[in-house]
């Protein structure tokens, strides 16, 4: 089998596993994964709870992966900026985008773009301390909607909710503890507009809810609805059954002292958030099942009084310089993972994997089968594949050098995670996460990082 080397833009488990199923299916294979951001992991890292730590133990997974002699991380590289789709044709043989889903998707609904309306990713992304987003969040609503039926709808009510010192057991950083324990809130309302077996809770996901010491569960019976079609939906599914079953353990709850609130309110479908200057309201209309899963309006309208909006009605990948991209679907177009141009045909030597490639829909599990496909077809248009300029493997780190780009690889990210489970340990935490870019990349060198010397500081000294 001939010598073959591959370019993945991506370090999520998407672009890692497909890595790892290439390498291990053409032993000739080697593979650069190359990431925007100093660390790898993508959304393990930066989109999955801070108090879901049980998740994040596929870390430990995707770095034995990392760690594979013939897979090589080049972090702090931005796909489009530093390196183009040309540039990766001189050192790779074939690319194979695996750039995820980090944008929200919109809500067109009147209102929608006053201030006090989020978007459930940028919140996501400020509790992660993703270092691409501001470091202050406004926590100053009382009264807060939650707009979405699925898992993260549940991880921002919960954030929401829980009190800052809850997290302190987290790897949250100063600033979103700080922010969290400025947070104002008494009462999170959380909108599904279908019914309760609809919804795409997970159980587990769901009866965390119910586990902070400091908040009440609320289940509104108005809008509980369960159909013919709803029972069949829950005797076909112990998940949904276990979701249901949760559920209706919780109507009959009576409240309790407890400071703050999560209601759950299903049938309500966001019709405006109200408001002038900034939110003051979310209008909804009460909905009816119609047999079939799906709902219809009723006409009857109600209006919450609330002061912020989170809109968790699922990501949107972004598109990708060099490569054709649907806005409407919010992927690349492609045929079980060859990207396809404007005219429908296979580009040549161009393959995509997870989110990028089929919508931001199922968990991190599926993307192996994802990948696995992706990488069939990579090896069945083996023969067609052009041979790369270069065949040198550190000349692509060489170019990068040459263009004055600092990036970063899995040895410095082995000393970064070091660093932050040292924090943690001197804190009695589990992990302290950095959030500034330069100290991530400071901290990813073989030399210790002082606030001294630091991109920063050195800037800062320059300008003055």
């Amino acid at each position: 089998m001939r010598d073959l080397r591959v370019a993945v833009i991506g370090a999520g488990p998407a672009g890692i596993y497909a890595a790892d199923i290439l390498t291990t299916n053409h032993e000739s294979a080697s593979v650069d994964i190359i990431e925007r951001l100093p660390a790898p992991y993508g959304l393990v890292r930066y989109g999955v709870a801070p108090d879901h730590p049980r998740i994040k133990e596929i870390i430990k997974a995707l770095l034995r992966i990392l760690e594979k002699p013939r897979i090589r991380f080049i972090g702090n590289v931005d796909y489009g900026t530093d390196l183009t789709l040309d540039e990766l044709r001189m050192f790779y043989d074939a690319v194979i985008f695996a750039t995820g889903a980090m944008d929200d998707r919109r809500l067109d609904i009147p209102g929608i773009d006053l201030p006090g309306s989020h978007g459930a990713a940028d919140f996501v992304s400020w509790y992660d301390a993703h270092p691409d987003v501001p470091r202050e969040w406004a926590l100053d609503a009382e009264q807060i909607a939650v707009i979405g039926a699925g898992n993260v709808a549940l991880d921002v009510a919960r954030m929401l909710a829980k009190t800052a010192d809850e997290q302190l057991v987290t790897e949250i950083p100063a600033n979103v503890y700080e922010g969290l324990k400025a947070n104002r809130v008494s009462d999170v309302h959380v909108f599904a507009r279908r019914g309760p077996a609809q919804i795409k809770f997970t159980p587990l996901e769901l009866r965390e809810l119910a586990h902070s010491p400091n908040v009440d569960v609320v289940v509104h019976p108005e809008g509980f609805e369960i159909d013919e079609a709803s029972e069949q939906a829950i005797h076909a599914s112990r998940q949904t059954k276990q979701v249901v079953n949760t559920l209706l353990g919780w109507i009959d709850n009576l409240p309790s002292t407890k400071p703050r609130r999560i209601h759950i309110h299903f049938c309500e479908a966001p019709v405006a958030v109200l408001g002038t200057d900034r939110v003051t309201g979310l209008r909804t209309e009460r909905t009816e099942l119609t047999g079939d899963g799906n709902v219809r309006g009723t006409g009857i309208i109600t209006d919450w009084p609330v002061q912020a909006v989170y809109r968790a009605v699922g990501y949107l990948s972004s598109p990708v310089p060099g490569v054709p991209f649907d806005h409407v679907d919010g992927v690349i177009p492609n045929v079980a993972g060859r990207v396809l141009d404007a005219q429908g045909a296979p580009l040549p030597a161009t393959y995509v994997t997870g989110w990028i490639k089929r919508g931001p829909v199922g968990l991190i599990g599926h993307t192996k089968s994802d990948a696995s496909e992706t990488i069939d077809c990579l090896l069945a248009d083996l023969d067609a594949l052009p041979t790369a300029a270069s065949t040198d493997p550190d000349s692509v780190l060489a170019y990068l050098t040459g263009k004055g780009i600092e990036h970063t690889n899995t040895h410095g990210w082995e000393r970064l995670d070091a660093h932050e489970t040292s924090l943690g340990e001197h804190a009695g935490r589990p992990r302290i996460k950095i959030v500034e870019r330069d100290e991530m990349v400071e901290f990813s060198r073989d030399t210790p990082y002082s606030r001294e010397n630091s991109p920063a500081q050195v800037g800062q000294k320059a300008h003055a």
